[in-house]
């Protein structure tokens, strides 16, 4: 089961982002380069600590996987406006544990662009399964088939 809202990670990788935006070390965070980034957290957990971040879907969409309730949180997908109160509710639900986990999957995956982590995420395993290698949309990626990706190829024990 899930500690968080996939949405409370979402802010959470969009203020980590405002923080470089800011310093001139980064191009402001795009609706898919997020997704992508939610997708690699929870590979990432699950692999690392044998559990889920959150618990909604992970979907199998043409440009990679997509957690649609965090899509359907903006309304521009090249602005990602967040309320302050929402943003602070947010991250302060999310443990000193996880931010560090948060830390390490922005540090490696964030230095992407988006079409970069689209591009590799139609590269890997288990959207290549979900999507019977990108002829088929909508399915569900499972979590085992993430977490045993993850555990193969990007997780050192």
């Amino acid at each position: 089961m899930g500690k968080y809202k996939a949405i409370d990670i979402a802010r959470w990788f969009v203020k980590r982002n405002l923080r470089d935006v800011n310093n001139g070390e980064d191009e402001k965070m795009t609706l898919l380069k997020l997704l992508k980034l939610l997708y690699y957290a929870e590979g990432c957990s699950l692999a690392l600590d044998d559990r889920s971040l959150y618990d909604e879907k992970i979907i199998a969409w043409e440009h990679g996987p997509v957690v649609e309730e965090v899509w359907r949180s903006f309304d521009d997908a090249y602005n990602l406006y967040i309320d302050e109160m929402d943003m602070s509710e947010s991250l302060s639900k999310i443990s000193e544990s996880d931010r560090e986990l948060l830390e390490d999957v922005y540090t490696v995956f964030g230095k992407y662009s988006a079409s970069g982590l689209r591009n590799k995420t139609h590269g890997e395993r288990p959207w290549l399964d979900a999507t019977h290698n990108g002829q088929v949309f909508n399915a569900e990626i499972p979590r085992p088939a993430i977490k045993a990706y993850f555990k193969e190829n990007y997780v050192k024990n």
